[in-house]
């Protein structure tokens, strides 16, 4: 699932996800490209509303491997069901196909993401997955397309 970010930012998004896939069962895999941006997201978890605090925590810190929600750089750690990729993050089909969910989280205002977001939807759906664009450009999130698995 690709959302294209608008309006939204990735913590806001998150808070949205997350609880989706706990509430399944799926442990998650939040996976970015720098410590920094992970540690930011990291603190938007734990300063969350209590009554909906998510249990996560930082791949190579204590207890890695158990956290429902663990945010890294490499590779799932943490037997998780899901993936979530933010900053541009990537994936392979192979690692991708056995999950129940993949997001592809960018923002649409950053060239980069977006040609980053491209090629990962080409390379993803190009291996046969299913995959689904998501916008919120109108100001709600909106399925913009589909491409079904082959």
């Amino acid at each position: 699932m690709f959302y294209h970010l608008t309006r939204s930012t990735v913590e806001e998004t998150m808070a949205t996800l997350l609880p989706r896939a706990l509430s399944q069962g799926w442990r998650v895999m939040v996976r970015g490209c720098q410590q920094d941006t992970l540690e930011r997201l990291d603190q938007a978890l734990w300063l969350g509303p209590e009554d909906g605090f998510l249990p996560h925590g930082l791949q190579g810190g204590p207890h890695g491997a158990d956290q429902p929600i663990l945010l890294g750089t490499g590779a799932i750690t943490n037997d998780a069901r899901a993936l979530m990729l933010v900053e541009s993050a990537v994936t392979t089909p192979a690692e991708a196909a056995p999950l129940e969910r993949v997001w592809v989280i960018f923002d649409g205002a950053d060239q980069v993401a977006l040609t980053a977001a491209r090629a990962l939807w080409t390379a993803l759906t190009g291996a046969g997955l299913a995959a689904q664009y998501w916008s919120e450009e109108s100001g709600r999130w909106e399925k913009k397309t589909e491409k079904a698995a082959r």
